[in-house]
């Protein structure tokens, strides 16, 4: 079998490498990026990841945190039993000893940032915000007249049209009301 191409020149040491830098960057971009800030601020690199977690009072395997019950458990084990003669399933009544919990901080910063409330990051563009706006203020509720309007660059159609209007009513109802409201005022002296 052949040898690889570049086996058979001679290795050259490189001087101008800064050997140092290169291991600790190379560990860094090994080393598992964690997301959550608490765990981070939190976390050993001396201890393992199972050594870690159970300090926090987390959770490494799912299937050790939230055992089956032991009703359904008796289930399986007579559904197995009956079905495999011969073989006898004993069970002992201790349970494993609870880990203790150095870094109970972990956990209650957690469940304080899961229990604030979410706080909506999408919006509307200022663009569509001034176009319903617009029809509304020109057409009222007419959707077919706003569909042949000039200003209606894309060529919407009624339904697109009412689709829009009802999209920035869903997202700013206290900005639609005070709109609407303004705009009576004006209906009144025109007629």
């Amino acid at each position: 079998m052949p040898k690889a191409k570049g086996k058979t020149r001679r290795h050259k040491y490189s001087y101008n490498l800064n050997r140092k830098r290169l291991y600790r960057s190379a560990r860094r971009r090994a080393a598992p990026r964690i997301a959550c800030s608490h765990i981070r601020h939190a976390w050993d690199p001396h201890k393992s990841v199972a050594q870690n977690l159970a300090e926090m009072g987390l959770a490494e395997d799912p299937n050790k945190a939230v055992p089956i019950p032991r009703k359904l458990l008796l289930f399986f084990i007579c559904l197995f039993s009956a079905v495999i003669q011969g073989m006898e399933v004993e069970s002992d009544g201790q349970q494993p000893g609870k880990k203790i919990v150095r870094k109970p901080y972990v956990v209650n910063e957690m469940e304080l940032e899961a229990s604030l409330p979410e706080k909506k990051s999408n919006t509307l563009s200022r663009d569509l915000i001034d176009y319903v706006r617009y029809m509304i203020q020109n057409h009222g509720e007419n959707y077919k007249e706003m569909a042949r309007d000039e200003k209606n660059y894309y060529q919407d159609t009624p339904k697109q049209i009412k689709r829009k209007i009802n999209v920035y009513k869903n997202f700013y109802p206290e900005e639609y009301k005070n709109f609407i409201a303004s705009l009576k005022p004006e209906k009144m002296e025109v007629q």
